[in-house]
């Protein structure tokens, strides 16, 4: 529920989003800034506009030779025709009806007459329009955030987030959670994406790394028996950005003791239902549990948007021993199902081949096959495709049949290695739900479980965690460890969102000897692992609970619920691309004297040219 204070201060009475109709006649001081100012002719209109709103005033032109009661009217007018965009002024006067009432703006039924006006701050000509659409390009609205947040936009977006992160410090406080702080200054690990490390002053040569979770330290919280823990907590890694994704990001992150999967899945699915009941007045049914083999199957991805079917479809046995080299030499070919969509013209299907190819999809190509009459029987039917030269109207009817394609449909196809070719599959029905707009509308939540506990890294031929190395294995998988660790299942779960991964956590390894063997597998000798872990393997000495916990990605969740792809309008200042923040010049150099003072020499490297 909306908290109900006062605005009143010492230069304003209300807000400028206040006003309603069974407030004429009254008297009011408003105090913002100048959304907009008109002179026609006889009367000077001036939207006043602050966190809350906008209202309008009205400066009546009493004429060039005003009598000596109407001199006081005269200068408001005057002062009011000569104000800038983005001047910080403060009005008194009378709250009157307004004769053209507009239904755009929540104060539309009034207006203000007033009676004195003072110019607090001028303003220079801002850079854009501080409007919900403006002209601004995203590089100079970073430049200037502190204008860009004053637009609706990217207000309103930072309001929802702080309206979401009470809710759910609210519900986690009911539930008996603690809000414990930990450091940000910690050890680097040489598992996951790259830290940011911070020079030590005091300690020459060594570094403090920024946490990309607090992992260790909430595991060291349940060792307490502090039972149950979160916070709202900023975390960073140095890997390459984009849309979702920020060197800087939030998290909210929670640990327990004492519970199983089942209890963790079950706390945090009602906070998430909490969340969109109070925030967008979604109600979800219970959240379907997939396992990873299933969503890879079916989806190609492990974080699938159920909001429509396209499910994957395996095709490899009816392609093979037609003739046609790529499918026969490929270990996967793999289709799906677009529907409607045989009416498209040969631009359109260019398109997506260009599509298909592009490095965020990654595919070796793409077949088509447009569905033009698909036969009762399922055996006939008319087809149009890219491999009519290798595939008759029999062969393609079992492809429709088998895909559950219809008259008007058309069969995509993509062909490789599996787990490549399942891959990009995946990731093109991503984009072709959002092309087809059958991602922009509701909520779908589901969570991803049984994970593998290991991936193979073919680059440096070793097995890496999929998640993180504290990660406990399915009890019945523990058997697989030393000899099958390909065969291993994790404890771990993903909670998905409309196709995005907003959280995900497993349950914890707690006794020493897995976890020295977790170690072992993923390459660390006893050594490593003790210099790197050395203070968690000895905290489980001393009565280590069973616990488990999970993440949310706060700015993530906050982008799903405002409906935008990007999370930067609700980060207050976000980094570019480069990772740079383009309002405070950062990062920048710093003195040789502080270098000096870390014990630190630059050696910049020279980027490599083309010849």
């Amino acid at each position: 529920p909306e908290l109900k204070y006062s605005n009143t201060t010492g230069y304003r009475t209300h807000s400028c989003g206040e006003l309603r109709i069974g407030d004429v006649g009254k008297e009011v001081t408003l105090s913002g800034w100048v959304q907009k100012s008109r002179d026609q002719r006889g009367m000077a209109f001036v939207d006043i506009r602050d966190r809350y709103g906008q209202t309008q005033c009205v400066f009546p032109n009493p004429g060039d030779n005003p009598s000596e009661e109407k001199k006081g009217e005269k200068e408001r007018y005057e002062t009011a025709r000569k104000l800038g965009r983005e001047y910080v002024i403060q009005v008194t006067g009378k709250v009157i009806e307004r004769s053209n009432k507009s239904k755009d703006k929540s104060t539309g039924d009034i207006e203000l007459a007033p009676t004195s006006i003072k110019v607090l701050n001028k303003s220079k000509t801002p850079p854009f329009k501080i409007e919900s659409e403006t002209d601004g390009l995203e590089e100079i609205r970073m430049k200037y955030r502190f204008l860009d947040i004053r637009r609706d936009p990217v207000k309103n977006a930072l309001i929802l987030r702080a309206k979401c992160a009470q809710v759910v410090r609210n519900y986690l406080a009911g539930e008996g959670f603690i809000e414990v702080e930990t450091p940000v200054l910690m050890k680097s690990t040489p598992e996951g994406a790259r830290d940011f490390v911070v020079p030590s002053r005091a300690n020459p040569g060594q570094f403090y790394a920024l946490p990309q979770s607090p992992q260790t330290f909430k595991q060291i919280l349940m060792v307490a028996g502090i039972d149950r823990y979160f916070q709202i907590v900023k975390c960073f890694r140095d890997e390459e950005l984009r849309a979702d994704r920020q060197p800087e990001f939030t998290q909210i992150d929670c640990e327990m003791s004492f519970v199983t999967q089942e209890d963790i899945l079950n706390t945090f699915e009602t906070m998430i239902h909490r969340i969109f009941e109070t925030m967008v007045g979604h109600t979800f049914s219970k959240f379907h549990r997939m396992p990873y083999s299933v969503a890879m199957r079916d989806y190609g991805i492990d974080k699938p948007d159920l909001r429509y079917d396209m499910k994957l479809k395996n095709l490899t046995d009816l392609a093979k021993g037609k003739g046609l080299k790529m499918f026969d030499e490929s270990e996967l070919v793999v289709g799906i199902v677009c529907e409607g969509l045989a009416k498209y013209s040969k631009k359109k299907i260019k398109e997506l081949e260009k599509l298909a190819k592009d490095q965020s999809i990654g595919a070796s190509g793409m077949v088509w096959v447009k569905c033009e009459e698909v036969g009762e029987d399922g055996k006939s039917g008319k087809f149009k495709s890219s491999v009519d030269k290798f595939f008759k109207a029999p062969d393609l009817a079992a492809w429709a049949r088998l895909c559950g394609a219809k008259t008007g449909d058309m069969i995509l196809v993509f062909w490789g290695e599996d787990h490549k070719a399942r891959d990009a599959m995946g990731k093109f029905r991503h984009e072709m739900g959002t092309r087809l707009g059958l991602r922009n509308k509701g909520f779908y939540g589901l969570w991803v479980v049984d994970f593998p506990l290991f991936e193979w890294d073919e680059d440096e031929k070793r097995w890496c965690a999929m998640h993180h190395p504290f990660t406990s294995p399915k009890p019945e998988d523990v058997k697989y460890l030393n000899d099958e660790p390909g065969k291993v299942r994790a404890n771990a779960y993903d909670m998905v969102i409309n196709g995005v991964e907003v959280g995900g956590g497993s349950i914890r390894i707690h006794d020493r000897d897995i976890q020295m063997t977790m170690f072992e597998k993923l390459g660390f000798t006893k050594e490593e692992a003790e210099k790197q872990f050395g203070f968690l393997m000895g905290a489980f000495e001393y009565g280590a609970p069973p616990h488990g916990g999970l993440a949310f990605g706060f700015d993530r969740l906050c982008s799903i619920l405002g409906n935008e792809t990007s999370i930067r309008n609700f980060i207050a200042f976000p980094k570019n691309k480069m990772g740079r923040d383009l309002m405070i010049e950062a990062p920048s150099e710093i003195t040789q004297k502080q270098l000096e003072e870390l014990s630190i020499a630059v050696a910049i490297k020279e980027k490599k040219t083309a010849e």
